[in-house]
Formats: structure tokens, C-alpha cells, sequence
């Protein structure tokens, strides 16, 4: 795990395979486990080292009930080693949402980064999904803000958010500043008017004003929108899956984020920095 300060120091011209998994996510472990083994395989032989999944792929119920804390673990827990085993069989790193054991009464909405070697990273929700008539605080702890934890692949470094946090551009440039090449977006996106467009337009605006790559992955209908996606620094959507359960390969590329940075030096001209309100 890492964190710190923006850095240039990629592997210019090393080019990354990064896949968007789509999938839903049941309330059986097991079930969860061999759908992410079934599409990290078609992720990895379509060129992906990285596999991102969805939010709450570990568990997941509609609506929460009691049953999220009881199905909570801790990072190192039987889904995280059942991660490690499916990345050490395909070579990847495959990064997955995880309801963790929370402190108290509440679980956390934790996505984890997993290799062949255990975990890279680890990142805990920050804004809660209380909108839209739904209020995910009643069953999960946010995260606290600190230091991002990254991960490296190729060169190339990789921050990690989820859902809600795509509408608060404050995280992403966060991550920016931390030096992450590609943002990883686990997601729930739930479907309803104009929420496609919202997701759609969210992941664009966020690669778009931080010069970076983002990658979202999503359920798919009938609660999730789809749309799984991977975008470039300029707004550019280079793969994405509809509606289906599958995956949609990118090669992303430091030199292509460089090249874009000479062109539209924004986070060098801003006259702004992010500090946490709490």
C-alpha cells in the first residue's frame, strides 16, 4: 500500500490492460466468488491486469436487512483470501467491494485491491448514498478521510473510490494530488430518471477535469444501471458494457496522460487545493 504526493515517475509508453467486470452480486459468497474467478478469467484473456468489480460484491441484499452485519468480515477475511487466490490463478490484481466489519452496530462499504500478494489497498466509502430516498447510513460507518492508499501496475498508479463519491469532485481530485494515473470507481449505481445519464456524465467530468483515467464498474439491471465503463483524460470512452453481465477491456497509457497534461496543464494552473471539513 501507498500513498502521498502527485508524481510523474510512470513507465512512459508502458501500456496497462484495465477491464470493467459487470455483475450482480447475490447474497451467496460462493455465488459472488465464482462469478468474479468466470470474469477475471475473460478479463485477463482479453489482456487485463487489472479487473475492477462492482461495490458490494462480496454481499449484497435489496433492501439491506440485518443480515449485511452478520455477513460482514474483516479485510483479511474469507473473501479477500477467496480475491487473493483468483488474482494468484490469473495474474491479476482484481479490486472488489467488501462489507467489512464495522466498529460498532454498522458495517463499512470497503473496496479492497487484491493481489497474488495479498492486499495493495484498501479504501472505506466516504459519502454515503443518503439521497434519492434511500439512506445507506442507517446500515454503514463512513470512512474517514486520509491519505489515499494506491497500488502500482506496470508503472502506472491506481487510486480507488465508490458510488456516491463520483458526485463529489473533491475525491477524485484528492487522488489526482496523490499521484494516481487511473481512478477505480465500485459501484451501485441504482437505476432511476436520468440516474444513466448522471453515471454516464459523472465518470466523464471526473477524467476530464483531473487529466486521468477513470473506470467504473457497476450491477447491471434491474437495480443497477449498467453502463460499466473506462474513459481517458480527455473524456473519451474507450470500453464499456451495456446492460449484460460481462466484461470490457482498455489499455491505458501514462504517455497519453502526459501528452494530454502539456496540452491542458489544469491541476498545475489551479488556484485552489482540498482539505478535508472534518
Amino acid at each position: 500500500m501507498s500513498g502521498g504526493e502527485a508524481s510523474a515517475g510512470a513507465a512512459v509508453g508502458v501500456a496497462v490492460g484495465v477491464a470493467v467486470a459487470q455483475f450482480a452480486p447475490t447474497a451467496e459468497e460462493r455465488a459472488n466468488l465464482a462469478a468474479i474467478d468466470e470474469l477475471t478469467a475473460r478479463a485477463v484473456a482479453r489482456g487485463a491486469e487489472v479487473v475492477l468489480f462492482p461495490e458490494y460484491a462480496s454481499y449484497f441484499v435489496d433492501p439491506f436487512d440485518d443480515t449485511l452485519r452478520a455477513h460482514a468480515q474483516d479485510v483479511d477475511g474469507d473473501f479477500t483470501r477467496g480475491l487473493r487466490e483468483i488474482a494468484s490463478r490469473y495474474g491479476a490484481v482484481v479490486v472488489a467491494g467488501l462489507v467489512e466489519r464495522g466498529a460498532g452496530d454498522r458495517v463499512r462499504n470497503a473496496v479492497v485491491a487484491v493481489g497474488a500478494d495479498g492486499v495493495r489497498a484498501v479504501y472505506r466509502k466516504l459519502h454515503l448514498y443518503d439521497a434519492f430516498g434511500q439512506r445507506e447510513s442507517d446500515w454503514v460507518e463512513a470512512g474517514t478521510p486520509s491519505v489515499p492508499e494506491t497500488f502500482e501496475v506496470g508503472g502506472l498508479r491506481f487510486a480507488l473510490m465508490t458510488c456516491y463519491d463520483l458526485r463529489f469532485p473533491e475525491v477524485a481530485r484528492v487522488l489526482a494530488d496523490a499521484g494516481a494515473h487511473v481512478v477505480l470507481t465500485a459501484a451501485e449505481w441504482v437505476r432511476g430518471p436520468l440516474k444513466e445519464h448522471h453515471w454516464r456524465t459523472l465518470v466523464h467530468a471526473r477524467a476530464i477535469e483531473n487529466t486521468l483515467y477513470v473506470a467504473g464498474a457497476d450491477h447491471p439491471p434491474p437495480l443497477g444501471v449498467g453502463a460499466s465503463l473506462i474513459v481517458d483524460p480527455q473524456g473519451v470512452e474507450l470500453a464499456g458494457v451495456g446492460t449484460a453481465t460481462d466484461v470490457a477491456v482498455a489499455f491505458v497509457d501514462a504517455a497519453v496522460i502526459e501528452r494530454v497534461r502539456r496540452v491542458n496543464p489544469a491541476l498545475a494552473l489551479r488556484r485552489f487545493r482540498v482539505e478535508p471539513i472534518d
